[in-house]
């Protein structure tokens, strides 16, 4: 099983705009961050997608994708959503449906927002072919059991998600002692790290790495990451199991 990062920026990116800080000026393409998603590819082949981010166009022709087999939402924010009509370009190669998961709110959110996208296969391709399926508990996908793992950000409640043994937290400002016990055993583990200091829903680098103890995965990486953090300073500052993800990046679960 293999993770590809395609995204991890936060919801402004990095560089951000009108700034002109060392890390949006730097020439160390590790800093260059588009909004956070990612791909799991399974072992038989089937490709999942975490999240339709506003750079999804971008982040498919960068790293070749032209395939995907299913889509998890971890929440409805701009930054994770909003790229869902660059679904059209996969229905139209592929000829086919995309299923999409998320909790029983975030599918009531693309009923009422994209509803234009839940559309039965026809003849017609020229809009997103999408259906969606609501889940609060494991389910199976292509033969692989998916954890929706319950988080909070600020007041919302949204999911991560386990996929065999990765795990992919974002957006979160509190993992649920409930939810810790459902992290045991990863292999990898991708983390929500705002920034250095403290906000109200997300965690900061102290709180992510206080986590990333806990969890006790084999391998952590960051994610979801603010210009404040520059990525040559904040890789000298992590412990020798946690590092700082990239745009581009390619882990596998060995």
């Amino acid at each position: 099983m293999q993770l590809l990062m395609l995204g991890v920026g936060s919801s402004a990116g990095t560089p951000m705009l009108g700034c002109d800080c060392d890390t949006c000026t730097s020439t160390d393409t590790r800093n260059n961050r588009t909004r956070c998603s990612s791909v799991i590819t399974l072992d038989n082949g089937k490709v999942i997608l975490i999240d339709t981010g506003p750079d999804l166009r971008l982040q498919s022709l960068r790293a070749g994708l032209t395939h995907l087999d299913a889509v998890l939402y971890t929440h409805t924010h701009a930054d994770h959503i909003h790229g869902i009509d660059d679904l059209r370009a996969f229905c139209q190669i592929q000829r086919a449906q995309i299923p999409l998961y998320g909790s029983h709110e975030t599918v009531a959110h693309i009923s009422g927002k994209f509803g234009y996208t839940l559309r039965e296969p026809s003849n017609f391709w020229d809009l997103p072919v999408l259906k969606a399926n609501a889940v609060d508990g494991p389910f199976n996908l292509f033969g692989q059991t998916i954890i929706p793992i319950p988080l909070k950000h600020g007041n919302s409640d949204i999911y991560g998600y386990r996929v065999g043994d990765i795990a992919y937290l974002t957006d979160v400002s509190l993992i649920p002692e409930s939810s810790l016990l459902l992290l045991q055993g990863l292999k990898v583990l991708l983390l929500d790290c705002l920034r250095p200091t403290a906000h109200y829903t997300h965690i900061n680098l102290e709180q992510s790495l206080e986590y990333a103890g806990l969890i006790k995965a084999k391998s952590t990486y960051l994610i979801h990451m603010t210009h404040q953090l520059e990525y040559v300073a904040l890789s000298a500052q992590l412990p020798d199991n946690v590092f700082v993800g990239y745009d581009g990046l390619k882990v596998s679960a060995t």
